[in-house]
């Protein structure tokens, strides 16, 4: 999957000085997260896994901003007659909880068979069982690319539907909505650059068919070098290694990164995934309230 070098349209919330206070905060955070976008799309610059906590870490406070904005009295005084606009940001959360459980599920994929990789390489064994190790972790690699494929396209699905928004004659409530429908974009945006960091190829396979004939291919071919993220650099390490020109210690090296980065983003995405608990239960009392 290719990230596409065109910059997302900046987005903004005006917001005049009679709104509560929180409304400020949770616009200021939102900015950061625009921010952040602009960069992490940027064709020039290799999407790391630095990059994706500094995301989540930032969407975390967002949330923790958007709950104190949905407890807030005059929020809640506005949504007295409005509560379907609650339903529906209810509504839309469930299903960006589902694509974190499946983000999640991906990560603990990953890390495990990197770490099965990580053990073969350190027992030494065998060429042909060290080359059916790597087999395995390219395909569970491929099989992953694909389950991503297919959640990127459903957040992208989703994320048209996020612009809409009602006519509404309260302008805090308007503002609200704007609010909650933005955090639902920031968010879906969020996991899409995490699933494509995920589904980064190194240099030297980009553009090769992963199949049964997966060893000779890494073996006779040859990419000029680039700059890759921890996931693609494993990649590029592997054929290294299978074509004797890297030692295996290089390999280790690189797979103990790429669990580390991963354990660091699993860390990242548990907070956002308990915020959006915690915004589903701060929704769900100013409802039944």
């Amino acid at each position: 999957m290719k990230r596409s070098s065109a910059l997302p349209p900046t987005r903004s919330i005006s917001l005049p000085s009679r709104l509560h206070p929180t409304s400020f905060r949770v616009e200021a955070e939102l900015n950061k997260l625009r921010v952040w976008e602009v960069r992490s799309c940027s064709s020039s610059e290799t999407l790391t896994a630095e990059t994706i906590q500094t995301g989540l870490l930032s969407l975390a406070e967002v949330y923790r901003c958007v709950e104190e904005l949905v407890y807030s009295s005059l929020t809640q005084q506005a949504f007295v007659s409005h509560g379907k606009v609650l339903e529906d940001a209810l509504e839309r959360s469930v299903k960006l909880l589902d694509t974190c459980g499946i983000v999640r599920d991906t990560l603990q994929k990953m890390k495990e068979q990197a770490q099965r990789l990580q053990s073969s390489l350190r027992r030494r064994g065998t060429e042909s069982r060290f080359e059916d190790d790597i087999s395995c972790y390219i395909r569970l690699r491929k099989k992953l690319k694909k389950e991503a494929s297919k959640c990127i396209r459903s957040l992208k699905h989703a994320e048209r539907k996020f612009t809409l928004l009602p006519s509404l004659e309260d302008y805090h409530l308007t503002m609200v909505v704007k609010v909650l429908r933005e955090v639902n974009m920031m968010t879906s945006i969020v996991l899409r650059t995490l699933l494509l960091f995920l589904s980064s190829s190194g240099t030297t396979i980009k553009n090769m068919h992963l199949g049964c004939s997966l060893i000779s291919k890494l073996r006779s071919s040859e990419k000029g070098k680039q700059s890759t993220n921890e996931v693609g650099s494993v990649d590029d390490v592997l054929f290294c290694v299978l074509r004797g020109t890297e030692e295996m210690t290089t390999a280790d090296r690189k797979l103990e990164n790429l669990v580390i980065s991963v354990n660091c983003i699993e860390a990242g995405l548990d907070v956002v995934f308990r915020r959006l608990i915690h915004y589903r239960v701060s929704i769900l009392n100013v409802l039944t309230r």
